[in-house]
């Protein structure tokens, strides 16, 4: 039995895939999140055999940021990004994160049941909607870090759960709270973050997450 996580922000969403995933023999979804930082902390806690992500899960980090969290952590886990971004900017980058299928949403159920079961069996699915070139092979299969973002590369794993939500405006104690570890902790990871990406303060630390991609409003 494959267990499943969904990820998604619209609730609706969630209960369809659900529905659908469940009746598939071999297949059970065994719990839901609503967005980035909750999809990496349910895989954290184990027991994830596939991830079925969307990318935009506002407010919070970026679907394309928590996929290669997940990966470089977890890389059992098998990540399928279902998600509405046709943009071959999104797609390539998702497989170069780790992602091992992409799937549009405007697909059919037929579509997705079928990346559900090729990535089970440990392969690459890509939508059969989408056009992969020889350009986008090479992005995708590249092994270069992207220079701008080496300082973010280099937070740590706890780091890049507090970033976003420094970003987002909230509190050291909604962050605590959140993340459940202490203000302390918070304000220590904060000091680090701001040192490392040679930030000076928040609205830096808003421009730097814009700028880079990293998080959804």
């Amino acid at each position: 039995m494959y267990h499943v996580l969904i990820a998604d922000d619209h609730a609706v969403v969630r209960s369809g895939l659900a529905y659908l995933i469940n009746q598939q023999p071999n297949f059970e979804v065994i719990d839901e999140a609503a967005d980035g930082t909750s999809t990496y902390l349910r895989v954290e806690q184990g027991d994830v055999d596939i991830l079925v992500m969307d990318l935009s899960m506002p407010p919070g980090e970026s679907g394309l940021i928590t996929t290669q969290r997940i990966h470089e952590h977890f890389p059992d886990v098998r990540i399928l990004i279902l998600s509405m971004h046709e943009e071959q900017e999104y797609i390539n980058k998702a497989l170069h994160n780790g992602a091992m299928s992409y799937i549009m949403k405007s697909s059919s159920d037929d579509e997705l049941l079928k990346a559900l079961k090729t990535v089970a069996n440990g392969e690459e699915y890509v939508d059969t909607n989408i056009v992969i070139t020889k350009s986008d092979v090479q992005q995708i299969n590249s092994n270069g870090v992207d220079t701008n973002l080496t300082g973010y590369n280099g937070l740590s794993k706890r780091e890049r759960e507090v970033f976003p939500l420094v970003a987002l405006g909230y509190s050291n104690k909604e962050i605590a709270a959140k993340l459940f570890i202490s203000t302390k902790t918070v304000e220590a990871h904060k000091a680090n973050i701001m040192r490392k990406l040679a930030l000076n303060n928040r609205s830096d630390l808003i421009r730097y997450a814009i700028h880079h991609h990293l998080i959804d409003f």
